[in-house]
């Protein structure tokens, strides 16, 4: 008995029909979750839809417990150890925020609109794509590393440059611009992005040519991790695929 639910409460396998009506129902109450975030009022319909998916949330989370044997393979411990995985530490913090309907005693924990999207990272769970992402992103976790220290550096290179060379008072304006070391890192990041919001802008020569250079820095620094993360995700994907033709031969 534990081991069907253990079968159907994980992401479903071809042909196992009431897998994929979990899979479904757990998908559809996590949008449904979400929903009242998209609004500053509260209402009776957004309380009935907070119990239902949190109930539905609670149900899920202590099937999971009760079948983490066959989950972790550790027979007696995984009991002990499951509450302590990542996914379980996420499906409790997507449930907590629940706890503000039972006693006043726990507002605190409302922190509430903020946790209630951690109830989003639950998809990962029933998404196939998005766990081939994962591996691509673990995959490559050395070039992406290297390319964001490099980014990180040359934040923090231009913002210090910035500081020092920038009027903190635009004298054209009057406007205050660099007033701290955190608006430089502020203005260096969106460069460096290629977002570039225009609240902030260099009034000197040689603010403006590191605000060149950082907007060309800042096409390099995104195109490189963007192709090698596309093309080991289509590796993956074709690996994926071929292990799927595979098993259902």
């Amino acid at each position: 008995m534990r081991k069907r639910i253990y079968e159907i409460i994980e992401t479903s396998k071809e042909g196992d029909r009431w897998s994929l009506a979990d899979d479904i129902l757990m998908l559809v109450a996590i949008l449904a979750s979400v929903v009242p975030l998209m609004f500053t009022y509260d209402c009776v319909g957004f309380k009935l839809i907070e119990i239902v998916t949190v109930s539905i949330f609670i149900i899920d989370y202590l099937l999971r417990w009760i079948t983490a044997d066959f989950k972790l393979g550790k027979k007696g411990w995984s009991f002990v150890l499951y509450p302590f995985t990542p996914w379980a530490i996420i499906d409790l913090l997507s449930i907590l925020p629940a706890l503000s309907l039972i006693s006043r005693g726990f507002k605190i924990l409302r922190l509430s609109r903020l946790l209630k999207l951690m109830r989003l990272f639950k998809i990962i769970r029933y998404s196939n794509k998005i766990k081939v992402l994962g591996r691509v992103i673990r995959k490559e976790k050395g070039v992406l590393l290297t390319v964001l220290g490099i980014a990180v550096f040359y934040v923090f290179l231009t913002a210090l440059i910035m500081f020092n060379v920038e009027p903190h008072v635009n004298p054209v304006t009057g406007a205050t611009t660099f007033a701290s070391f955190f608006d430089a890192l502020y203005w260096a990041t969106v460069t460096l992005t290629t977002v570039g919001y225009g609240d902030m802008i260099p009034v000197t020569d040689v603010g403006r040519f590191v605000s060149m250079l950082s907007s060309l820095f800042g096409v390099a620094i995104i195109a490189l991790p963007s192709g090698v993360i596309t093309a080991s995700y289509l590796e993956e994907l074709r690996n994926l695929k071929k292990s799927e033709e595979e098993c259902s031969k």
